[in-house]
């Protein structure tokens, strides 16, 4: 997932609260991450964050049920980017994924003639299933991307292999194919990873722009802009400049401008700009390809 919004898996109870309030503030403590319990004081293993599961599954299971109540953690853990914010009734794992899912549906025709949209949506359903039982790992956590890489490998073979590797009827080559396209999004080769790291990357500009929007200017999100620049496709850069000029606009209606301390702006400035010279160049190419 995107570090800087990212998420944690099921909520640990914790008896303590954060200080920093907001005009967002709830009484939810300010991270309830396991990777923080978990990292300064042993290695990560797979066994070890079950710990914290209240109803771990059956060791090799011959149906896929265990598999499925343990994505329910996906359903119910908020992403621990917008926790730091004390953002009330924040996104889940699983919102987050499915609103991605429906983003590769809409693929442009320009990207869809070459993409394998079905297999798109496949990937942004299980991108960030691993995050049920390793936590959503950030750069706070003091995590290499090595390790973290590891952690979630290793959560992948137990869920695909160790929870589905006995299930019969079809349930086994199933989970080979859950930890195959998870694999092909990892390694970013292929155009369909390419799109879905790209709207991983919109929805996330699209949930901050949505929650500053509710919060009427007295929240600014504007730290997560950054992710806008790593958008490689043209067609995914287009919707995300449309979102960010909608932000645009909403602060500068506020009494902000360009030169206004909102954070982002000038980020949102430059993809804007980008987005439009790319849309001047695509109208003049008379319909070339990319």
């Amino acid at each position: 997932m995107v570090s800087g919004a990212t998420s944690s898996a099921a909520p640990v109870p914790s008896s303590s609260t954060s200080t920093q309030t907001s005009p967002l503030s709830t009484d939810r403590p300010a991270s309830t991450n396991p990777v923080d319990s978990v990292a300064a004081k042993e290695p990560w293993s797979v066994q070890s964050a079950l710990l914290n599961v209240s109803n771990p599954p059956p060791s090799s299971p011959n149906s896929p049920i265990p598999f499925l109540h343990l994505l329910e953690r996906l359903k119910t853990t908020p992403r621990e980017g917008w926790r730091r914010f004390h953002i009330p009734n924040g996104e889940s794992i699983s919102d987050h994924m499915y609103r991605m899912s429906i983003l590769t549906m809409l693929a442009p025709l320009s990207l869809s003639k070459e993409l394998d949209v079905n297999r798109c949506t496949k990937m942004a359903l299980v991108h960030d299933m691993a995050e049920a039982l390793v936590g959503d790992i950030t750069p706070k956590d003091g995590v290499d991307k090595s390790e973290k890489t590891r952690r979630e490998s290793e959560t992948m073979d137990f869920l695909t292999k160790e929870l589905l590797g006995r299930v019969g009827n079809g349930g086994a080559e199933a989970g080979c194919g859950l930890r195959e396209v998870w694999q092909e999004y990892e390694d970013n080769k292929t155009l369909e990873a390419k799109f879905v790291h790209d709207v991983d990357k919109l929805e996330l500009v699209l949930q901050m722009m949505e929650y500053e929007r509710r919060a009427g200017g007295s929240l600014d999100l504007g730290e997560f802009s950054w992710v806008a620049e790593k958008i490689v496709l043209k067609e995914v850069r287009q919707w995300c400049a449309e979102v960010l000029m909608e932000r645009e606009i909403f602060w500068k209606g506020l009494g902000s401008n360009l030169d206004h301390p909102v954070k982002g702006l000038q980020v949102g400035r430059g993809i804007i700009e980008m987005a439009q010279a790319e849309r001047m160049s695509q109208n003049g190419d008379d319909g070339q390809t990319r």
